[in-house]
């Protein structure tokens, strides 16, 4: 029973949190993010303002939440799913696919993020969630915490820089998209493959 009600208590912030983030983008894409606060955002997904502060640190994260939802899930998912595939590919086939390939729902989302400064950096900023799903798969896969954590810690850094280089200010405030992102990050990736597959030659 009370691990039926932990499911459930669980269920229930997963729903909260899946609320929240689709009532902070539905804001700002209609009225934009700039005059969206964090209250119409609560009262919006039926939540009062101090339950809010207990899943997003600002409106920022919010919206960005609701583009990156369960994408560090998937991207770990996608390597557990390639067992016999070399590390280094695995991981940068992922990683691509989830951020080069996004649905038409969240196109006019990602320009409204990449061309507001701090939508940017919440957006540069949530990469950094990849890294604790990657080194529970990496753990599983090398049998060496420490090294998943160290590896899983260094592709998320990759993952940022390469973001970062792909959209970013001109001195004169305007964003310049640089190239392919696909190009971005498997450049970005690259330094990390020896590391990752002597690593899984060891297991």
């Amino acid at each position: 029973m009370t691990t039926r009600r932990a499911g459930l208590r669980e269920q229930k912030k997963q729903a909260t949190r899946e609320a929240l983030r689709v009532a902070a983008l539905r804001l700002a894409m209609a009225h934009g993010p700039e005059n969206v606060r964090v209250d119409d955002i609560a009262e919006a997904a039926g939540v009062a303002p101090r339950t809010y502060n207990n899943y997003f640190a600002s409106r920022e994260q919010a919206i960005v939440a609701a583009v990156t939802a369960d994408r560090e899930a998937r991207v770990a998912a996608a390597v557990a799913g390639r067992p016999a595939a070399p590390l280094a590919e695995a991981i940068a086939d992922a990683i691509v696919t989830e951020y080069t390939e996004p649905s038409e729902d969240t196109r006019d989302a990602l320009l409204m993020i990449t061309t507001r400064p701090a939508l940017r950096q919440a957006y540069l900023d949530a990469a950094t969630a990849i890294e604790a799903p990657l080194s529970d798969v990496l753990t599983e896969r090398l049998g060496d915490p420490d090294t998943a954590r160290v590896l899983a810690a260094s592709v998320a850094a990759a993952v940022r820089i390469a973001l970062d280089r792909w959209v970013r200010p001109t001195g004169s405030g305007l964003v310049v998209v640089r190239d392919s992102l696909a190009d971005h990050l498997r450049t970005a990736l690259a330094p990390l493959a020896p590391a990752l597959d002597a690593a899984d030659e060891r297991r």
